[in-house]
């Protein structure tokens, strides 16, 4: 097999590979977040409009708290994995820690109902935006359908995950633990 053909296949499994733990959504960082530019900095704002939920909508809303700021799509499979245990986190931390989810689905392609259907279909009662524009993710960078920043009391970005797999889960838990102390 020559050289072109054997890079071919790599890029292929590393692509099979990326997707398998997330949507992919055209941008493409760290795939596993760790390196985020936006580690150790201010959280940038959240220009979206919202659509449902309770809590605070924005990063400034959300000094003093713990939060995780949730980028999504209503047609990634990860996400429905991921908006249960963020509500589970929510509901541990009854007022210490925020999530506002974060919509990056096309409006040509959905509507307000459908995206507030996702969250009423997975009973997440968490805030819901829709970055129509993509202005906050453009800020944000997410390199995959889900990607979550987790923002400490201050407003600083301390842990990315992009992608979201079961193990995430415990991963995420234990630094909104951390960060609650």
């Amino acid at each position: 097999m020559g050289k072109v053909m054997e890079s071919k296949i790599d890029i292929a499994l590393l692509a099979a590979a990326l997707f398998a733990s997330g949507c992919s959504s055209g941008g493409a960082d760290d795939p596993s977040g760790a390196g985020n530019a936006l580690v150790g900095k201010q959280a940038p704002e959240i220009q979206a409009e919202s659509v449902g939920g309770e809590g605070p909508t924005s990063v400034g809303d959300a000094r003093g708290k713990v939060a995780i700021v949730d980028f999504w799509a209503t047609y990634c499979d990860p996400c429905r994995k991921s908006f249960p245990v963020y509500q589970q986190l929510v509901d541990k931390h009854s007022g210490g820690l925020a999530v506002i989810g974060v919509s990056v689905d096309d409006p040509d392609d959905v509507s307000t109902e459908d995206v507030k259907a996702f969250a009423t279909e997975l009973s997440v009662t968490f805030p819901i935006v829709w970055d129509k524009e993509k202005k906050t993710a453009g800020v944000y960078n997410p390199p995959k359908m889900p990607t979550s920043y987790v923002i400490d009391k201050q407003g600083v970005v301390r842990f990315v995950h992009a992608g979201y797999q079961a193990e995430e889960a415990d991963k995420i838990a234990a630094e909104v633990d951390e960060l609650m102390k």
